[in-house]
This record gives C-alpha cells, sequence and structure tokens, in this order.
C-alpha cells in the first residue's frame, strides 16, 4: 500500500507559529523532503526531531521527484516541507503533487503560515476578492508584459518581492500601472516587521533614499471599476488594427482592447470584421 505525500507549512519566521500538527506530522515522517536540507535542519534542531533529509528544490525536482514518488509507493510516508511558508505555492512542490495524483498516493496539506494572506490580512486594503501573483519576472521586458496584463485587474493584488529588484519593480508598476494605494509588507512575523501603508509614487520616493532591505510581500489596490466603455467602438477597431499591425493575432489583440476598454469582445470582433470588408 502506498504511503502518504505530507505537505507541512513551516513558519515564516517566528518558530512560535510552527503548529504542534505539523510538529507531530515530521515526527513521524519515514523521511523529509526539504527546499535546502540546511534551514530545515535548524527548523528540526529546534523541535528535536531526527529524521532523514533529502533535498527536493528547483533544480533537481525531475530526479528528485521521481524517487520521492517511487519511495512513496512503496509504502513510506514523506513530509515535504520549504524554507518558509507553504510547499506547492510559487514552489516546485506543484511538480510533486502532481506526481503523486497520477500516480493515486493520498496527499495532505498540513495548515500554517502563508505570507500572502498575512500581508493581505494587514494591508488595509480591500480583502473580499484578490488575485495572487507570486513573483514577477527578473527580466524587465517580461515583467513589463506581465503588469500590462494586468492593468484592468480590479482585485487587490499580491506580490513576493526580493529587496534587490524592489525599486525596478515599484518603478515599472508606477509607469505602467498608475499611482496606487499599496502596503509594503517587510520581515513579516520577523523582528524588524514593518508595513508601509503608502502609495506606489511615494513607495517609489521612499525607495530612491533608503535600501531595500528583507523579503517584502506587496499588496496593490486593484484598477478602478470600469462603468461602461472608455472608447467608442470605431476608436476599439482602430486600436485593434493598430494592435494587429505589430503582429498580434485578431483574436489576442480584441481580447486585450476589450479588456482595456471595456467594450464587449464579441461586437468589437464584429466591428473589426465589418471594416475590414469596406
Amino acid at each position: 500500500m502506498a504511503g502518504t505525500l505530507y505537505l507541512v507549512a513551516t513558519p515564516i519566521g517566528n518558530l512560535g507559529d510552527f503548529s504542534p500538527r505539523a510538529v507531530e506530522t515530521l515526527a513521524h515522517a519515514d523521511f523529509i523532503a526539504a527546499e535546502d536540507t540546511r534551514v530545515s535542519m535548524k527548523l528540526l534542531n529546534h523541535f528535536g526531531i531526527k529524521k532523514p533529509l533529502i533535498s527536493y528544490h528547483e533544480h533537481n525536482r525531475t530526479a528528485a521527484g521521481a524517487a520521492i514518488t517511487e519511495r512513496l509507493l512503496s509504502g513510506e510516508t514523506c513530509a515535504l516541507v520549504t524554507d518558509a511558508g507553504t510547499p506547492a505555492i510559487s514552489d516546485p512542490g506543484q511538480d510533486l503533487v502532481q506526481l503523486c495524483a497520477a500516480a493515486g498516493i493520498t496527499v495532505q496539506s498540513i495548515p500554517g503560515c502563508c505570507a500572502c494572506i498575512t500581508a493581505l490580512a494587514v494591508s488595509g486594503l480591500p480583502t473580499g476578492r484578490f488575485t495572487f501573483e507570486g513573483f514577477l519576472s527578473a527580466q524587465r521586458k517580461e515583467r513589463r508584459t506581465q503588469l500590462q496584463a494586468l492593468q484592468s485587474e480590479e482585485r487587490t493584488m499580491v506580490f513576493h518581492e526580493a529587496p534587490h529588484k524592489l525599486r525596478a519593480t515599484l518603478a515599472d508598476m508606477l509607469e505602467i500601472l498608475g499611482d496606487r494605494r499599496i502596503s509594503l509588507c517587510r520581515e513579516l512575523t520577523k523582528l524588524h516587521e514593518e508595513t508601509q501603508r503608502t502609495t506606489l509614487h511615494a513607495a517609489v520616493e521612499f525607495y530612491r533614499e533608503h535600501e531595500p532591505r528583507g523579503e517584502y510581500v506587496l499588496v496593490m489596490e486593484g484598477a478602478p471599476r470600469q462603468e461602461g466603455p472608455l472608447l467608442s467602438m470605431e476608436e476599439g477597431v482602430a486600436r485593434v488594427v493598430k494592435l494587429r499591425s505589430t503582429g498580434i493575432g485578431m483574436k489576442d489583440a480584441v481580447r486585450q482592447v476589450s479588456a482595456d476598454t471595456g467594450l464587449n469582445k464579441n461586437d468589437l470582433y464584429e466591428a473589426v470584421l465589418k471594416s475590414s470588408q469596406t
């Protein structure tokens, strides 16, 4: 009979947030798969847990995932942990979960700390509907493309960001999305935890003079709700034609203009077709 894969959420800073159930799960697992065995060893030592550790991370997930799956199929139980937070969320653990699902192996999540929810709760921004975007690309062109796709997103948006990328990310956000309210949550649950409730423009100016320190979660307000189309249908057609001249396909161009302006996608598509026939 196959064993079970346990996804054990670890503290994002304060070790006091590690639940008794999580400790018990690690203590009873046959082995533990860790993003960084050195980091996880500190956690295990703190709680007096002695279990075999193996590495499972972005760079070895294919080979390590196959090996872990084989051991699970033989009846062993595995606890998967990351350096901080929940495995499989913005994490290669999602691949291991898919392997287990395909093989019929039971997967159980042991909940715990989540930086996204922790930051959202203290942000002071709307929490009823939100979208988690994780880390934006480190490549400027791709990052800007990702932000452009979020221009009309009305839900609160949550991002992770590293200190060395923060200035560039904030600058691109301001340029592409305009000045919006944003909360910068730094070093959550740690000694120097801080939440700045400000605007994108003010944040860009602040970090011109101050060095970003620690890991950040950015919580940004969504776009204002559009009550109606921003453009006439004729103007929408012209924008689609302009986009198509850059090599974008018809459907993608119509979809993008519809999302940006509020024009009905089907009506816009028909208008473009009629325009091309005249």
